[in-house]
């Protein structure tokens, strides 16, 4: 992986670049998303060993959500329930890693508007930035 900051052409021979494991391998970097919060949030397949019947490992997705404008660094976060099992870590991350961008980006939109009473607020990151922290 590049250091911060440095710019590295895409490599597609990787992967799918429009599935979120394929992204990160392409790019170097995890996908990114502007969240309905007017948000940045950068998204990760995460798996931990579970004691699911289905299988030894739940696989689910982290979305960090990175601070204002201006700021390189994170502030919160929010995960997914587990969206499948498998029987090994690798099994999982791979699996989930093949989901494609719109369907985590969909996840990301429904998580959101859990934490805002079920409804995912209407903003960007330009109205965002010019609101109070606990509009």
């Amino acid at each position: 992986m590049a250091p911060h900051g440095q710019f590295t052409p895409a490599d597609h021979s990787k992967g799918d670049a429009n599935t979120v494991g394929g992204y990160r391998a392409v790019h170097g970097r995890p996908a990114a998303f502007e969240g309905p919060d007017g948000y940045a949030y950068s998204v990760e397949v995460m798996a931990e060993a579970s004691d699911d019947a289905e299988g030894a490992w739940g696989a689910y997705l982290l979305f960090v959500r990175w601070a204002r404008i201006g700021a390189a660094s994170p502030d919160s976060h929010l995960e997914s329930e587990y969206l499948l099992h498998a029987p090994t870590e690798a099994a999982a991350l791979e699996r989930l890693g093949a989901m494609p961008l719109a369907e985590a980006r969909r996840t990301l939109e429904r998580l959101v508007g859990a934490r805002h009473g079920g409804r995912a607020p209407a903003r960007r990151w330009w109205d965002a930035m010019n609101a109070d922290e606990d509009d």
